[in-house]
């Protein structure tokens, strides 16, 4: 005899079939105009103080993130993506004296790494860049949008010495003291992102430990957030259906948490867009069991969620992946009213703004 949470799952599963032949792919589809104004441009003082707009079905419940406790069941699993944010954006010039915005993007040795540039004038391969007279940076190789660079010292003494925390180009303002520690999420333990994974941005230490004294399982995954989540879709990777890749990891403890929820009807309820793509890049990759991958997993109208149950979120940016995602979860029409609907009352939107809970139901 099926469960209600299987039955639910084919319904879902059958609506998102049929939802695929009705929903437009171009980002234009997915636009809503965003005021100026509503773009939260610093924290706000208490991070759980932001509102919450609570999405069950298309019924919609203006609440405030420390609701968020209430909201949750016995048996719910809550995952965090416990990434840690890189001090990753470097200033620099050309040995002629130009200019360059350096935007940390990855790894590839002590001494490498792989970076999108902003310039004055030109470069190419073999320009060297300076950053306060002693380091050196040379570019050896561009592909698309990035280029690897070779340095003179460890990378990530540079980024620790010289480097600013890497807030998004709709934050009109340079970087503070103050953002060190709230563009950080409170559980942030593995570094490599470059971005925060803002849906944690909401959470205190307060609110964690109410969550679990209310017996509810609190679980944890990292996804390096890539320089990728803040630039405009392309046309080859709508046509393709591939995202830039994204470093993930799925330990032994987060699959045994999450069978155990599942044996017992509990929801998975992921905290951010990066954990939904980790969590259903994990079922598409290898089923419930450990991993550690790349993803570039495009999740658009029409995708069949396998894991993901409930999601906490920030607003996104119109035209985005994130918003297409957000989309296919809740469905497009029911989506732009929500943003419609927080436009109109006064909600603070993208990384330092406000929250939505979405259930499915």
């Amino acid at each position: 005899m099926y469960s209600v949470y299987k039955t639910n799952r084919l319904f879902n599963h059958f609506m998102n079939e049929l939802i695929e032949y009705n929903t437009p792919m171009q980002p234009s589809d997915f636009n809503i105009d965003i005021p100026i104004e509503s773009i939260a441009q610093t924290p706000l003082k208490d991070r759980s103080s932001s509102k919450l707009l609570h999405l069950k079905g298309d019924v919609i419940d203006d609440q405030k993130f420390s609701d968020i406790p209430q909201l949750l069941k016995k048996h719910d699993l809550l995952i965090l993506n416990n990434t840690k944010v890189l001090p990753a954006r470097l200033f620099g010039n050309k040995v002629s004296g130009g200019k360059v915005e350096i935007f940390f993007e990855r790894l590839l040795s002590e001494m490498s790494f792989l970076a999108q540039l902003k310039f004055s004038g030109k470069v190419h391969i073999g320009t060297e860049i300076i950053i306060n007279d002693d380091i050196v940076l040379k570019i050896k190789k561009r592909e698309q949008q990035f280029f690897t660079i070779m340095s003179n010292s460890p990378v990530m003494d540079i980024l620790y010495s010289d480097g600013l925390t890497p807030l998004p180009p709709y934050i009109k303002r340079g970087p503070n003291e103050e953002d060190r520690n709230r563009y950080q999420t409170v559980f942030a333990k593995k570094e490599g992102a470059v971005a925060a994974p803002t849906a944690g941005l909401h959470f205190t230490n307060d609110i964690l430990d109410e969550i679990k004294e209310k017996g509810i399982s609190i679980g944890e995954l990292t996804l390096h957030v890539g320089a990728g989540t803040f630039a405009p879709l392309r046309d080859e990777q709508i046509e393709s259906k591939k995202l830039h890749e994204e470093y993930f990891e799925v330990d032994q403890k987060l699959c045994e948490q999450i069978k155990a929820a599942k044996a017992n009807d509990g929801r998975i309820i992921a905290v951010g867009t990066t954990v939904v793509r980790a969590l259903e890049s994990l079922m598409q990759k290898n089923g419930i069991e450990p991993i550690n991958d790349k993803t570039d997993i495009f999740i658009t109208p029409g995708f069949n969620f396998e894991l993901v149950d409930a999601m906490i979120t920030n607003f996104h940016l119109p035209e985005s992946s994130l918003i297409m995602l957000v989309s296919a979860f809740a469905g497009r029409e029911t989506i732009l009213k929500s943003y419609q609907h927080a436009v109109d009352n006064g909600y603070r939107f993208y990384s330092y703004g406000d929250s939505m809970f979405i259930d499915r139901g």
